[in-house]
């Protein structure tokens, strides 16, 4: 007898297994009539799949949040169907969800365009409408290794031979179309529903392997209701107009080159913002007993072997040989170069925590493709820190560290924080003793600091876990950033001891630290989130000071000494040009505060100040309009 408890806690006994689509019909008929998925033990999975053991059990309908994965897994399936309906001939590969959607990977004889988008969504459209059945089959290898071929599915029968033999091979049929696919899938393309968007075509390698084939993929979002797909293609369009590479054309900040690929070229504006970015974390980093550092870019192969990078992370490293065949690496990051820091010397317990710091550049390869603006470079300069210490104080300086990292989120009006907790990869370095206990400290310390957090298995780095600090910006979006890590291996790995107070030699335990991550990247989150308008502390030129009429020069040149002298940044536009002019164009470029100085400013001494995205302005004195612009400019104060 099988035992099935319901989510109210009642008992269906069978005498045989059943399956999801089977309880559903036992507990009403209307339940069946709106069952999409079943979650056995809370596993979400399709309503064939068999119930043969005891277990709790819960329909799931298609209004269930566990659903929407297998809306817009569905809904993947339907895009490929429709697409080789179309486009005869197409070959689909892979066709996997991701976050707000879902893509599919064709093998074409001519990449899909843009234009091609909205006759394919109405197939699929159509394709829905028929609300078909969705069934899993199971197929032996020889049989599906034979229908592939005869398909000319030549991308299947490779999925086909990479699947392990032991585990068995789905086969999911809407009407005559079918693919290969784990699941699950909801019980029939009708319950997709029409909350759904193609929304744009790329390129894609085969696998992510450069040396592949390229591929045409087309991407989609999906949604439970027609709500929440216009709130998200809403969201959408406002990020296109937040987009940073092209505010940062508009204001003058940087730009990228072929000859540099993923590296920024940073423009006097944009420079002086990276550096107010710098300037305001060294004020708080001193302020919390960090001494700053710096080491050598580029650093012999037997040091990030000993680090374990060369074994791990040589894919992502640059790496170069001399005349003499000695190897070197572009360091990708500054722990080991840290590590010789703190080995240099014999360390006492009285010294630690040894806090030290490093606006460090770093260089990893990305794919051409995967490079984006600010967001996905090749060069980048991390915050980076390492606090050395004892075990004894590992968890107040993980508190300590956590308290610093909200704290500045808060001061670039970030308020909506999650933190997640990543825990040991298969690829790792260290037994398993020891990732436990480096996994408990950084528990211990959430929860004594009071800090919710979710656990993502898998995803933490090969010689510790992670606390990753994900910030959700002004229109819902999420940007991971800052990361904390517990390791006990590499200061073994590099023989860093301190003389404990029994006058034993003890391995310390290392943090790594990072608050905005990568600069480059938190400036495009910060230009995004702000939609340009910076706040004016971190604006590059915080007023312009614009004549209306060429009598009034003497004195727009008199308020811009003045403001210059009281310690703000100001540029001065004393054109041919109408104000009208001048305006539009200093707001197309995000001047924060622009100063309009006519013949009536002059005579009176006063000056007309007009404000980022507000209509008009007010006629201030020079002295009410320099102390109500210097209340604004301070950096928020460190607190030690």
């Amino acid at each position: 007898m099988i035992h099935i408890t319901l989510p109210d806690g009642s008992v269906r006994d069978f005498a045989q297994p059943v399956n999801g689509a089977d309880l559903a019909s036992d507990i009403a008929p209307s339940l069946r009539k709106k069952a999409a998925a079943v979650a056995i033990d809370g596993r979400v999975g399709d309503l064939s799949l068999p119930i043969s053991q005891n277990a709790t059990v819960e329909i799931l309908t298609r209004d269930d949040p566990r659903a929407l994965e297998l809306i817009r897994h569905s809904a993947a399936h339907v895009l490929a169907e429709a697409a080789q309906d179309l486009f005869p001939g197409t070959q689909a590969t892979i066709g996997p969800v991701i976050e707000h959607g879902f893509y599919y990977d064709f093998a074409t004889d001519r990449p899909f365009t843009p234009e091609d988008l909205p006759r394919i969504e109405a197939r699929m459209r159509e394709i829905i409408a028929r609300n078909t059945p969705i069934t899993r089959e199971e197929w032996r290898r020889d049989q599906a290794r034979a229908f592939f071929a005869e398909q000319g599915a030549s991308y299947k029968q490779e999925l086909i031979d990479a699947i392990p033999d032991e585990q068995p091979l789905g086969i999911y049929r809407q009407g005559d179309w079918l693919d290969l696919c784990r699941g699950p899938h909801l019980a029939s393309t009708g319950q997709i529903g029409a909350a759904f968007k193609l929304t744009r075509v790329a390129g894609a390698y085969w696998r992510g392997d450069a040396q592949n084939a390229m591929l045409s993929r087309i991407y989609g979002v999906a949604f439970a209701t027609q709500a929440d797909l216009d709130a998200h293609l809403t969201m959408l369009a406002e990020a296109e107009k937040r987009d940073h590479r092209r505010l940062g054309r508009e204001m003058d900040l940087y730009h990228f080159q072929e000859e540099a690929p993923g590296a920024v070229f940073w423009h006097p504006k944009g420079w002086h913002l990276f550096q107010t970015l710098i300037g305001y974390m060294r004020d708080k980093q001193a302020a919390a007993g960090y001494e700053e550092v710096n080491t050598p870019d580029i650093m012999d192969r037997g040091l990030w072997e000993t680090s374990g990078h060369w074994q791990n992370y040589r894919q992502n490293m640059f790496l170069t040989k001399t005349e003499d065949q000695r190897e070197f690496a572009l360091k990708p990051m500054n722990c080991p170069g840290h590590m010789l820091i703190y080995r240099h010397e014999n360390r006492s317990y009285r010294d630690l925590p040894m806090k030290i710091a490093e606006f460090g550049k770093v260089h990893r390869y990305e794919p051409s493709g995967a490079l984006h603006g600010l967001m996905r470079v090749r060069s980048f300069t991390q915050d980076d820190a390492h606090v050395f210490c004892t075990v004894d104080q590992l968890m107040q300086e993980c508190v300590k560290v956590n308290d610093l990292i909200l704290s500045i989120y808060r001061d670039y009006g970030f308020s909506d924080i999650r933190i997640k907790l990543s825990t040991r990869p298969e690829n790792r370095i260290g037994d398993d003793a020891t990732w436990d206990r480096a996994e408990e400290a950084l528990r211990q310390a959430l929860d004594l600091a009071g800090q919710p957090y979710s656990i993502f298995e898998g995803e933490g780095a090969f010689y510790g876990p992670k606390l990753e600090y994900v910030l959700r910006d002004a229109i819902g979006r999420d940007w991971q950033c800052g990361t904390l890590q517990v390791d006990f291996n590499l200061p073994e790995r590099f023989g860093a001891t301190y003389v404990a107070a029994s006058g034993a030699r003890e391995v310390p335990v290392l943090l790594h630290r990072a608050m905005f991550g990568s600069l480059e990247r938190f400036t495009g989150i910060l230009i995004e989130h702000f939609a340009g308008h910076l706040p004016l502390w971190l604006a590059p030129v915080q007023v312009t000071v614009a004549s209306i009429t060429s009598d009034a020069q003497p004195w727009a040149i008199e308020v811009a000494q003045t403001l210059r002298a009281r310690g703000l940044r100001v540029k001065t536009d004393l054109r041919n040009e109408t104000i009208a002019y001048k305006v539009r164009e200093h707001s197309q470029a995000k001047m924060p505060v622009i100063l309009a100085i006519g013949a009536k400013e002059a005579a009176e001494g006063t000056v007309a100040i007009r404000r980022l995205g507000e209509q008009g302005g007010r006629s201030l004195s020079l002295a009410e309009a320099a102390d109500l612009l210097l209340a604004e400019v301070a950096p928020p104060k460190a607190i030690a």
